[in-house]
């Protein structure tokens, strides 16, 4: 389990800080549901005007859809909304997903906020006026949605000395740290589980000691224009919010390597091929944040001289729990049944992929110890088998030559796919396509040739 014994005193502690008085401290997380109305928060387009280069940034990414994006809707509307009027322990989701998804609606109690079809301010999701109004955070370590938020004519940034026609300046340093991140890029879940850690895997991982933060990679530094009227240009980080939803971010992020035991082999024996995938790329686990949607998978396929086929599983090691990481389409997301209000579901096809193939997944697990998509019914976990910062995980496929398999080359070939949404459960809730399409992330090659 994630959850130390620290970090539960922590939290303990965090939740007793919301029960004090609103005028002793500012409010944040629960305690500021209905503290603010929309009209506090300005519009983005108020910022458009001047801040021509960031703007579209913004609405190119992932913090303007956050509240908008098909896949969040979904699982906002007909699970979340759904199950928090069934289930008392989960009430807490039907306001809290909004802390972090779309926290104008949140702030305002506009619980549950309008359909994104009915463009109301919700709309807006995580906007500029979000995150530059923010003037600090609860102590501890950072999670559901712990900023505290003060919005009006001050807006906070990285800088000091900077000038607008339009508002006033003030320097935060928080803005500049990965704790700012952690006030939505950590969760826990109703039953104290970290379901979204990207922030802590951070922390405890090796770019920290490197200097690296997660504005560097998510926020990378160009030469530009803080706003139209500045008189020079500066290095600025980029409003880009690269992620699992930008291709460039994920293509290569996991780098692989095919090795078999001989480079010459005859029909009928064995080879043992070993596989090692290496995080070259993230600062966290892959995959993190939203860990229970995600699908990092790899195939491996040898094809023979004749063009024949043969799809080759995992050689499993035997841990505890590992059935979870090995590809299998029994049935299973059973609460999804729970959530709908439907006592007979029979649950769904589990992975979609190959029977067999390795999952980098940690699987999410409700109170009756099966495997859930949604996190805010996680009580515990399955094994943690992502890849982390900089670490590499080995895995080993045997194949048995078929006696009868032709002279020549045999190439096997290492797909290594990624999923933002578990197939079989897109393909039910009739989410887009496009969610759960699979997507390269690499390829690794090998080539045995077969002789008498």
């Amino acid at each position: 389990m994630r959850t130390s014994t620290f970090r539960h005193l922590v939290v303990v502690t965090l939740n007793l800080a919301w029960t004090v008085p609103a005028l002793a401290q500012p409010k944040w997380g629960d305690a500021a549901l209905g503290s603010r109305q929309y009209d506090d928060f300005e519009r983005p387009r108020a910022c458009a005007g001047c801040h021509r280069e960031f703007f579209p940034q913004w609405q190119m990414s992932m913090m303007s859809q956050a509240y908008t994006h098909e896949w969040d809707e979904i699982e906002y509307f007909e699970l979340a909304v759904p199950h928090a009027e069934r289930e008392p322990k989960v009430a807490g989701v039907k306001a809290g997903c909004n802390g972090c998804h779309t926290p104008i609606a949140f702030l305002a109690g506009d619980v549950p906020p309008p359909k994104p079809q009915k463009r109301s301010r919700a709309n807006e999701s995580v906007s500029c006026d979000v995150c530059h109004t923010i003037s600090g955070r609860a102590e501890g370590t950072p999670f559901n949605f712990s900023y505290i938020s003060s919005p009006g004519k001050t807006k906070y940034g990285p800088r000091e000395g900077v000038e607008s026609p339009h508002h006033n300046t003030k320097k935060l340093e928080l803005i500049r740290q990965p704790e700012f991140c952690g006030n939505c890029h950590n969760e826990q879940s109703p039953y104290g589980m970290w379901v979204k850690a990207t922030q802590i895997e951070y922390a405890e991982g090796p770019y920290p000691k490197m200097g690296l933060r997660c504005h560097d990679c998510h926020m990378p530094v160009a030469t530009g224009r803080v706003a139209s009227m500045s008189g020079e240009d500066l290095p600025l980080h980029q409003h880009l919010f690269f992620g699992a939803h930008v291709m460039a971010k994920i293509r290569g992020a996991v780098e692989l390597r095919l090795v078999p035991d001989r480079l010459e082999a005859t029909p009928g024996e064995k080879v043992k091929l070993t596989l090692y995938a290496f995080n070259a790329k993230a600062g966290h686990k892959i995959p993190t944040g939203s860990v229970e949607d995600r699908e990092l998978w790899v195939h491996v396929e040898a094809v023979d001289a004749k063009g024949n086929r043969y799809h080759l599983p995992v050689d499993p090691k035997g841990f505890p729990g590992e059935e979870t990481t090995i590809g299998s389409n029994q049935p299973a997301w059973f609460d999804l049944g729970v959530a709908q209000g439907k006592a007979d579901f029979a649950g769904i096809p589990r992975d979609g992929v190959p029977e067999g193939s390795r999952i980098y997944r940690m699987a999410y697990l409700n109170p009756k110890g099966e495997m859930t998509i949604m996190q805010w019914y996680t009580a515990s976990f399955g094994p943690d088998y992502r890849i982390g910062p900089l670490e590499t995980k080995t895995d080993s496929y045997t194949f048995k030559i078929p006696g009868k398999a032709p002279l020549g080359p045999l190439t096997v070939k290492a797909t290594l796919y990624y999923r933002l949404l578990v197939k079989p459960v897109g393909e039910y809730l009739k989410v887009p396509a496009e969610e759960y399409e699979d997507r390269v992330m690499n390829e690794a090659e090998a080539r045995i040739e077969l002789v008498d």
